[in-house]
């Protein structure tokens, strides 16, 4: 292909990636080093008949909108807020660093960071539901594949259930479940003979179903990829480690994987990214006395009556920064693995 047709091939797409991924990128990086313009405060004197007068410090609605008008983005700040004590909060990291007397009393300190505890759970629900996702759904669909053509069609049906749930109304259903007078939760205070028992009591209980969720909804996408591409696999080459006496495990293991491997890819690259923006089942399960996320810090700074709109901007782009550091294994793989098909 010639260079100019190639330049007008690519084109469109280049456009499209500059309008809706690079500008607005841009632009939450340049919102992120301003904070929110300071509240012009005045005082009022009250009065009422009979009551005497009171004083009153309020927000002048008139100057802090001028005050908007003329700085629209705020005022500049720089990197002090990827720095403060809400995100990176590099000032009280290295003291801790100097007045702690153990490793586990510095790592405990620093979990008290919002920043820090929100990237430990989701750090800890990426690695641990990307994994079982990739499994689980391999699993599924190699199970799904053997049966018999008469019961495939319902079985893919009941596969794809979790999927079909919006993710917030999911993770709101598994909530009422394990409340106490829910089905899992009456079920395990029974099991346990204990009636107080509370699964959203304990952290680490909140931790496990969060991510108990986060499988059960995402394995549908991995076995709907994996059961596709098992209809791609060669019958001759099956057909020939039948021949040679491979049995079920060996034919899935040395035939099978390695033919879907391009999918495993596929699908760790997604989840990753998927599973790091972790957000609706925190909402849902109500667990940010227990469990945050990168992406609640973002909804919390955002919502109530005052929104910090820069430092949703720093934590926004520190995830996306996170997210590309945890591609760029798998991408670097997978380069490796083209040019060595290549030559």
């Amino acid at each position: 292909m010639k260079h100019k047709t190639f330049l007008w091939f690519m084109l469109p797409s280049a456009l499209a990636m500059l309008l809706f991924i690079a500008l607005p990128i841009g632009s939450v990086f340049v919102q992120s080093l301003h904070i929110e313009n300071e509240k012009v405060l005045i005082e009022v004197e009250n009065c009422v008949p009979l009551g005497g007068c009171t004083k009153e410090t309020v927000v002048d609605i008139e100057a802090s909108a001028r005050l908007k008008a003329e700085r629209p983005l705020g005022v500049y700040n720089g990197f002090g807020t990827y720095t403060n004590r809400n995100h990176l909060a590099t000032t009280e990291i290295a003291q801790f660093w100097r007045n702690s007397d153990s490793l586990g009393a510095f790592a405990k300190q620093v979990y008290g960071l919002p920043f820090y505890k929100a990237l430990s759970f989701t750090l800890a629900y990426t690695f641990i539901v990307t994994p079982l996702v990739i499994i689980l759904g391999f699993c599924i669909a190699v199970c799904v594949n053997a049966l018999p053509r008469i019961f495939k069609g319902l079985a893919i049906f009941f596969s794809l259930l979790p999927m079909m749930v919006t993710p917030l109304i999911g993770s709101l259903i598994l909530f009422w479940m394990i409340d106490s007078r829910g089905v899992l939760g009456k079920s395990l205070q029974v099991l346990m003979e204990n009636p107080d028992l509370s699964l959203k009591a304990s952290p680490a209980l909140t931790w496990v179903m969060l991510m108990v969720y986060g499988v059960w909804h995402s394995a549908p996408f991995a076995f709907v990829v994996f059961y596709a591409g098992l209809q791609t696999v060669p019958e001759d080459t099956l057909e020939s480690a039948i021949i040679d006496g491979a049995s079920r495990w060996q034919r899935v293991r040395y035939v099978v994987i390695p033919y879907l491997m391009p999918l495993v890819t596929f699908i760790a690259l997604i989840q990753l990214m998927d599973n790091f923006r972790v957000f609706e089942p925190v909402v849902g399960f109500s667990a940010e006395a227990s469990a945050t996320s990168l992406s609640w810090i973002i909804y919390n700074d955002l919502k109530g009556e005052f929104q910090l709109f820069g430092s949703a901007a720093a934590t926004s782009m520190l995830t996306i920064l996170g997210v590309a550091i945890l591609l760029a294994p798998v991408l670097i793989r997978t380069w490796r693995d083209f040019k060595g098909a290549k030559t």
